[in-house]
């Protein structure tokens, strides 16, 4: 993962982008997953986008070492924090199409924090009734948790089948109480929440299609 920094960075027409690990079980502990990776980037539009997936080094090269992969196209409809510093996943030019605010298909949250050291003991034991919660959350149709740098730059990405159900879990239980906590005793040096609207998939997630009920897989694509 490394190493395909610099090769990712000479993508053509690439914007903000990260390389990122995951977690064992449900995804959101401090235990690494050595087996799953992530790339997250941003593209100027949806084309050089599916293009890239099918192409561009790194993102080829991984698909062609993996036993699957799987591909998620995603147009931002909020985003409030700055990540490194910046401000990635402009909603600003899907409101200019007046794509609707809540669209009616599945929804992807991803919430990004940088945790203070301090904290880090007190923000991984409320880990294991998170994960517990989101587990066993009849209405998540996908969930990751990821890591930029292990145990202190955390990322969350899920996927609802609506924003009402999305809204239902992040309001209440383990994880309102955790985002409470943080927010309230400053354990977390910057954060980041965003959502999107899928837009496309190809690809499989653990043998399988993993948003049967999103929009179709993009031209070309298979799901």
């Amino acid at each position: 993962m490394g190493l395909a920094r610099s090769a990712l960075a000479r993508a053509p027409g690439i914007g903000f982008r990260k390389l990122l690990g995951s977690g064992v079980g449900e995804g959101f502990t401090p235990r690494p997953n050595w087996a799953v990776w992530a790339i997250l980037a941003e593209w100027p539009d949806v084309e050089r986008a599916r293009e890239a997936t099918r192409h561009d080094r790194p993102l080829s090269a991984w698909r062609a070492r993996a036993e699957e992969s799987c591909h998620l196209f995603l147009a931002p409809l909020t985003r409030r924090g700055r990540w490194s510093g910046a401000a990635p996943f402009d909603p600003a030019p899907l409101s200019r199409q007046a794509a609707p605010a809540a669209p009616p298909g599945p929804i992807a949250a991803l919430t990004r924090a940088t945790l203070r050291p301090a904290a880090l003991l007190r923000f991984w034991g409320r880990e294991p009734a998170i994960s517990a919660a989101i587990g066993a959350n009849p209405d998540v149709l996908l969930k990751i948790g990821l890591g930029e740098t292990p145990w202190l730059q955390q990322v969350t990405f899920s996927v609802w089948p609506d924003a009402a159900a999305m809204d239902r879990f992040a309001r209440a239980g383990p994880h309102a109480g955790a985002i409470a906590a943080a927010r309230r005793n400053g354990w977390f040096a910057e954060e980041l929440y965003a959502r999107f609207a899928v837009i496309g998939r190809s690809g499989a997630w653990e043998g399988r299609d993993p948003l049967p009920g999103a929009p179709a897989a993009l031209e070309g694509e298979t799901p």
